[in-house]
């Protein structure tokens, strides 16, 4: 019977793929209709972009932060185009996106794999996935579901190519027949290193297969072709990222690429590598397994983490034997288990290690879809019990999703650093209480300014020039959007908006004290509202930062 099961899967992938769409959809406006997503200020930046490029701007990053492109917000704008300038519209693009992901990873592996049973399994567990996952394919921050779709094209352009140059070594073509796929596969690569550099981990170990089956077959008239058409395809793909770096300089732009926005880091070197390693262990695999959702440590089913843990261990383990012996769609196989080795690779030696927040580990998700797909299809045949261990995955990452979407707040929320993770059900009554007081300039923190500026219309403006830590620590990168700061500053009535910081709201109100400046105050949720300001202080008047040393 399991076997019979597994055949039609095979046989029928049309109902499949319908499957595949309902059952992901379910998960997805299950979310949206629950409002268990806030909508924090990473996206909101990606709104606010969208609403800019409508009126005109083209901007190239992402505000502020020069390593992740403004596809993200072009395709947005599309979408508010069509829609309206809705909070659900950005969440439909990460959505359909996602979905491409899913059904590219189920043809790559019916189609160059040759395995369809294998490619109804991945793309159930996509389907279905953790909630780390979930997640980070509904609410944007920037690039993140573009990457991973373009990641899944590179490899099915870089098989292509491959194709071509057996075809070249079998002599049924010439070398001219791998041009075109070179030239593609370069321009996809530039394209995604622009888009989001999470795409080079996708980039990399295709590269190195296409070259090591250039060596392997001694093509060696391909090598010149492929140097040529494929550095052409890079320099047009990331046409937008070259425009940059000659307006900005090659410096700025590498850094971020590799990190520094969040290079925060003191110890030495090593100390930080050791570090990588323990988060990548301890918080990685957990958010990666779904033992765990992304922004706390908090056990999804505790009694059953064994088992999971046990059963992802039993399938890691036969696909690494699998992967040892050749066998129809062993390149497929090696080059996701390269994705994930490179993706590790990439968060223990760089600046992105010191942020597990989980968005970085999404490769790895789709890579173990893939390998667990591979696992169970040759288990189908021989081992009756291989259903029901897709099933109980299946279960226990719907439970993760459905614990995640009930307790809210917080949500699924993006936000895995308390202070920042702000109850936005209260949003709406901020609003209303600024505007009925008049109150539409001012400064706030990150996580307030951008949020407020979208939902309004940007009718109330409040510049991120406050501190959210706790400690008072700030960085003008909170900054994004400068036109703001113009806003502000001319205006004469402004009010200051701080969250969960107690430190500050004390601060502020003994620097207002010095100043001589009255005020009154109020508390609404999460926010606290200075207001009535009896003078237009600017936070550079106030002492209100730590001395960083």
């Amino acid at each position: 019977m399991n076997q019979l099961s597994f055949s039609v899967k095979a046989k029928n992938p049309a109902v499949w793929i319908i499957v595949v769409i309902l059952l992901q959809a379910g998960v997805k406006i299950w979310a949206l209709i629950r409002e268990a997503i806030p909508f924090n200020a990473d996206e909101a930046v990606v709104a606010l972009m969208a609403k800019h490029i409508l009126q005109g701007e083209r901007p190239i990053f992402f505000y502020g932060q020069a390593y992740m492109g403004s596809a993200d917000a072009y395709l947005v704008a599309a979408g508010f185009w069509m829609f309206g300038e809705q909070v659900w519209v950005i969440r439909l693009v990460q959505s359909l996106l996602y979905l491409g992901t899913i059904l590219t990873t189920m043809w790559i592996v019916a189609r160059l794999a040759g395995n369809p049973r294998a490619a109804a399994i991945s793309g159930l567990l996509l389907a279905v996935p953790a909630v780390n996952m979930t997640l980070y394919t509904t609410a944007s921050l920037g690039g993140y579901g573009e990457a991973l779709l373009l990641g899944n094209i590179i490899v099915i352009a870089g098989f292509w190519l491959v194709d071509r140059l057996k075809s070249i070594e079998e002599k049924k073509t010439s070398v001219k027949t791998s041009a075109l796929p070179a030239l593609i596969l370069g321009l996809l690569t530039g394209l995604g290193l622009w888009v989001n550099g999470l795409t080079l981990v996708y980039a990399v170990p295709m590269l190195a297969f296409v070259l090591y089956t250039v060596v392997k077959n001694r093509i060696w008239p391909a090598l010149v072709f492929l140097i040529c058409f494929g550095l052409a395809g890079v320099l047009i793909g990331a046409l937008p990222w070259w425009l940059y770096a000659a307006q900005n300089g090659f410096q700025a732009l590498t850094g971020e690429l590799f990190g520094s926005a969040i290079a925060v880091e003191g110890g030495s070197y090593a100390l930080r590598i050791l570090n990588h390693i323990s988060s990548l262990m301890l918080l990685g695999s957990s958010a990666i397994l779904g033992l765990r959702p992304p922004w706390e440590v908090k056990w999804n089913v505790l009694p059953l983490i064994p088992v999971v843990v046990g059963v992802w261990a039993i399938i890691l383990y036969a696909g690494i034997r699998k992967v040892s012996r050749p066998f129809p769609g062993r390149a497929v196989l090696i080059i996701y288990g390269g994705i994930a080795l490179t993706l590790a690779a990439a968060f223990i030696f760089t600046s992105f290690g010191a942020d597990p927040s989980g968005r970085y580990f999404l490769p790895v998700q789709i890579a173990l879809a893939v390998v667990a797909g591979f696992v169970a299809a040759d288990w189908a045949g021989n081992k009756p019990a291989a259903g029901l261990v897709i099933a109980f995955l299946l279960v226990y990452q719907l439970v993760g999703n459905i614990q995640a979407i009930l307790q809210n707040p917080p949500g699924l929320t993006t936000q895995f650093y308390e202070p920042a993770r702000l109850n936005h059900q209260y949003m709406d009554d901020l609003i209303q209480f600024l505007d009925e007081n008049g109150e539409t300039r001012g400064y706030t923190n990150y996580w307030v300014s951008y949020p407020l500026a979208f939902k309004t219309g940007e009718k109330l403006i409040f510049v991120p020039r406050l501190p959210y830590h706790p400690d008072l620590r700030y960085t003008s990168r909170d900054d994004r959007y400068p036109p703001y700061d113009g806003i502000v500053s001319a205006s004469q009535r402004i009010a200051y908006i701080t969250s969960k910081n107690p430190v500050l709201d004390r601060q502020l109100r003994r620097e207002f004290a010095v100043m001589d400046v009255t005020y009154k105050e109020a508390e609404i949720g999460d926010y606290r509202v200075f207001y009535a300001l009896s003078a237009a202080i600017r936070p550079e008047e106030l002492d209100l930062y730590s001395r960083q040393p």
